[in-house]
């Protein structure tokens, strides 16, 4: 079996979700790379794609790469965010990954919180309609933490078991 872990990630979390990942596959053939230096894509048995959610939705170069993974191929879905796991920013910015991947068998997803940059919860408490979400924000530094990480490994075991039980 062929693994890809790509991901894309703006302050640093994403790629310490997407090591966690990589980690967490196992007799496996596997690479971790920015997705901006992915090529080959159809070489891969399972490719999971990662991206931190900005704006309740996902960052061009995590749609760049979607829209460009062969159509069949299996994936799977990660995210790191700001808000409370299940919240609905997360959630829309799933559902929009997922509808870019819609040729593709999604084969699960998964999120969990980190830090956002002081500059922008600063900077979103100002305006009132973003001052709920900066306040919740706050509450995700230290994130992704160990217990994070370990959640993301087993998202990765999962993941494989089931592109080997579909085999």
């Amino acid at each position: 079996m062929k693994v890809l872990v790509a991901y894309h990630s703006d302050s640093g979390n994403t790629k310490k979700l997407a090591q966690a990942i990589y980690e967490g596959v196992t007799q496996a053939e596997k690479d971790l790379l920015p997705m901006e230096e992915t090529e080959n894509l159809e070489t891969y048995d399972l490719i999971f794609c990662g991206f931190p959610v900005q704006s309740h939705s996902i960052p061009a170069p995590a749609e760049k790469f979607l829209k460009g993974i062969p159509k069949g191929s299996k994936i799977a879905l990660f995210a790191t965010h700001g808000s409370l796991r299940g919240g609905q920013l997360a959630v829309t910015a799933f559902y929009h990954a997922l509808s870019l991947a819609s040729k593709e068998q999604v084969l699960g997803t998964f999120g969990c919180r980190g830090k956002v940059k002081s500059s922008l919860i600063d900077t979103l408490m100002k305006r009132p309609e973003d001052r709920a979400w900066a306040m919740e924000a706050q509450s995700a530094v230290g994130h992704p933490d160990e217990a994070d990480l370990e959640d993301g490994r087993e998202f990765a075991r999962l993941m494989v078991g089931k592109v080997r039980s579909i085999a």
